[in-house]
């Protein structure tokens, strides 16, 4: 042993709080309305009981995300037979939201401004409006891809307040 060790416990600069220790939620769910439904669900409870409470602007921006890429896994994801995944995890201030489908031979590409009586179309629009950043990337174990959205969510108030 020398005697310039560092004194133990260290501790952490202030102003670096993280909001949240380091969580993860990862399940499979069938490719139909009804798996989208419930992973959008199960994403809300996870999310409120990670801190992330109903109602707040964080968890409704996280919640809609969940279920447009949800329902684009089953509505242009579906192979017969096959699940579709959803993976949330937290670590710091950022929520990242993964979901997986069988088909990768339909990518992910936001289309240009829709026309007012269009169906569809805009859901990765409001993805990326919602979320700080997201992207693609295919699947490494199989056919499929990845599709993956981050929200930066602010400290909790409470943190705010001890660190200042």
């Amino acid at each position: 042993m020398t005697d310039k060790q560092p004194l133990l416990p260290v501790q952490p600069k202030r102003g670096l709080r993280t909001r949240f220790p380091w969580h993860q939620f990862a399940m499979r769910f069938s490719s139909t309305p009804r798996g989208a439904r419930l992973a959008r669900r199960l994403a809300g409870e996870r999310l409120d009981s990670w801190g992330i409470p109903y109602g707040s602007d964080a968890h409704d921006a996280l919640l809609l995300t969940v279920a447009e890429l949800s329902s684009n896994a089953v509505r242009h994801g579906h192979v017969s037979g096959r699940d579709f995944r959803l993976r949330l995890s937290a670590e710091g201030t950022a929520i990242r939201i993964e979901v997986t489908d069988t088909r990768g031979e339909h990518l992910p590409a936001p289309t240009g401004p829709a026309s007012p009586d269009q169906e569809g179309g805009r859901g990765l629009l409001m993805v990326a409006a919602l979320t700080d950043r997201w992207g693609w990337y295919p699947c490494v174990d199989g056919p499929g891809k990845t599709v993956w959205a981050v929200l930066e969510v602010s400290p909790c108030p409470e943190q705010q307040d001890s660190s200042q």
